[in-house]
């Protein structure tokens, strides 16, 4: 597959016909995924910086609330499964609702 694009790094480098095959692992990775327009951003965004993705997406805030809004006083488990969290810590996030 082939691409044509403009890379704006500042220096208004513009890069030629480029094939995934032609970019460094990472990029080509990325590309596949979500294409090289996406990469492109994602290039002009972070390049040069070392960016490590947490393990969770969601902010505690968000967890929390959501975990809170949806307890019903018997779905612990279920809550936690759907969240990643330990039932212990499920229970202590509602424990400290129930003590606001």
């Amino acid at each position: 597959m082939k691409f044509r694009s403009d890379l704006s790094d500042g220096n208004d480098l513009i890069m030629a016909t480029v094939k995934n095959e032609d970019l460094n692992d990472v990029y080509k990775s990325i590309a596949e995924q979500i294409g090289f327009e996406n990469t492109i951003v994602i290039y002009n965004m972070f390049r040069g910086t070392q960016v490590s993705f947490p393990n969770r997406m969601f902010s505690i805030d968000y967890i929390y609330k959501s975990i809170i809004e949806e307890y019903d006083g018997t779905n612990i488990s279920q809550l936690a499964k759907k969240y990643n969290y330990t039932e212990r810590t499920v229970r202590r996030i509602i424990k400290q609702n129930n003590e606001k």
